[in-house]
């Protein structure tokens, strides 16, 4: 009975977590996520080149710098604020194309992934500018504070229209959906302007998107102007709740419940990965930019790729390697042959499936306290300021060493980086080496029986 119950448990959590996994909105945002990279390596490059100095704390290098690329240095800053000081753009843009092309793809619905990203633009900038009610009118907010420098209802840094920036992500999300939901009703409804098929598909695109495009500016504008009538507006209103979820995923224990959720749902042979990123990646992008202006946040950027699930999810380039040079049972040597060079680039599905971890009772332990223990590792050091903080999103598959080099933009991430590798395989090593002497044990009872 109880046998029963376990598998119908286990079914039941792999069907849920399958099913959210594969949704349209998860599978748009993960598209999202990996859009935002190439602009954060990008502004990462020529952030560091504004940054030498602190990077490479050299006795006469700053002086050197200063007097070189130095000159340059608020060129470097505008390149950087061209590419990070537009994510919310990127981010929810991405969304919002992938998202739409999904349905097109699975509804057979006659909507255009680039008349819905043109209607998000339009939408999104409809909410940007600060608006209040005063005098028995809408009025553009006006303050030349500063720490506060709004001009026409837009609010301006030296990274450019602040709202456009990471901390529109989450209002950019909400916005896109919604389009998208708009243009797909109207079109499933038959609203649009139908040219005939002699015109070419550019003009016919254009005239089949004016009402959806109506329909969008119209609800987000009346939204908007309720919510000012208010006293408030979108930014304002969805920063209450996401504030509370970054709160909770700026906490050392709400960093260790997202590894642990990630972990939990891989061992039912779900991507854990994926589903937690999708709720955590605009958080961690919001505060790497904020890192770059002064802030000190650990989970920003890539935190999980550059000190925690070294060698993919698990922690498992440690496990790579004693597979490969120390196992003795041949099950266990073939698959670390087969992953050592995937491991290298944070890639384990041969150890996930081979080994196999997915279901496996006997290394459900050490697959989730690993990566909780080399988190814990990296938490303290970067918050305790042994190691400066998260200012580059690397590129996930980046190898051991460099990828804390890159993320932090100094040495001491690269040796902290490698100091989190070793300390997850100090948590595997009795399983791993108790788990070969059982399969050696079965290797042999077999041999000797043929």
């Amino acid at each position: 009975m109880t046998g029963t119950n376990e598998v119908s448990f286990k079914d039941r959590m792999t069907k849920a977590a399958g099913k959210f996994a594969g949704s349209r909105f998860v599978r748009a945002i993960m598209a999202a996520g990996y859009s935002v990279i190439t602009f954060s390596i990008i502004g990462a490059i020529f952030l560091i080149l504004t940054i030498f100095p602190q990077a490479f704390p050299i006795p006469g290098f700053a002086g050197f710098y200063a007097n070189t690329l130095g000159r340059f240095a608020s060129l470097f800053q505008v390149v950087y604020s061209s590419s990070m000081g537009i994510l919310a753009l990127v981010f929810a843009g991405t969304f919002t194309y992938t998202y739409t092309q999904i349905y097109q793809e699975e509804e057979h619905i006659n909507v255009v992934p680039m008349n819905a990203l043109l209607m998000f633009l339009m939408a999104f900038f409809i909410t940007v500018p600060q608006l209040v009610w005063k005098n028995g009118s809408i009025q553009f907010v006006q303050s030349l504070k500063a720490a506060n420098i709004i001009g026409g209802g837009y609010a301006v840094s030296t990274s450019g229209i602040t709202r456009i920036a990471s901390v529109g992500i989450f209002t950019g999300l909400v916005v896109g959906w919604l389009t998208v939901q708009i243009y797909r009703f109207t079109i499933k409804h038959n609203w649009q302007i139908k040219m005939p098929a002699s015109v070419p598909a550019g003009v016919s695109n254009s005239f089949s998107a004016l009402i959806p495009g109506f329909c969008v500016a119209v609800v987000v504008t009346v939204i908007n102007l309720f919510l000012v009538l208010a006293g408030t507006d979108i930014f304002k209103i969805l920063y209450i709740p996401f504030s509370f979820i970054s709160d909770i995923a700026n906490t050392w224990w709400g960093f260790l419940i997202i590894i642990f959720l990630i972990h939990f749902l891989w061992w039912f042979g779900v991507h854990g990965a994926t589903i937690m990123s999708s709720f955590y990646t605009p958080i961690v992008l919001a505060n790497m930019a904020a890192n770059v202006k002064g802030a000190s946040y650990f989970f920003a950027g890539d935190p999980m790729n550059a000190f925690v699930i070294i060698g993919g999810s698990g922690a498992t380039l440690g496990l790579a390697l004693w597979l490969t040079f120390r196992a003795k049972s041949i099950q266990l040597k073939e698959i670390g042959k087969v992953e050592i060079v995937p491991a290298i680039f944070n890639i384990n599905e041969p150890l996930l499936f081979g080994l196999p971890i997915v279901y496996n009772i006997q290394l459900l332990i050490p697959f989730i306290g690993a990566p909780l223990v080399s988190g814990i590792v990296g938490y303290t050091a970067v918050t305790s300021h042994l190691v400066p903080k998260i200012i580059v999103q690397q590129p996930w598959p980046t190898p051991v060493g460099l990828s804390g080099f890159i993320a932090t933009a100094s040495w001491q991430g690269a040796v902290l980086s490698i100091v989190c590798a070793f300390a997850a395989f100090v948590v595997w090593y009795p399983f791993i080496k108790h788990y070969d002497r059982v399969l050696l044990k079965k290797e042999q009872a077999t041999a000797a029986t043929n």
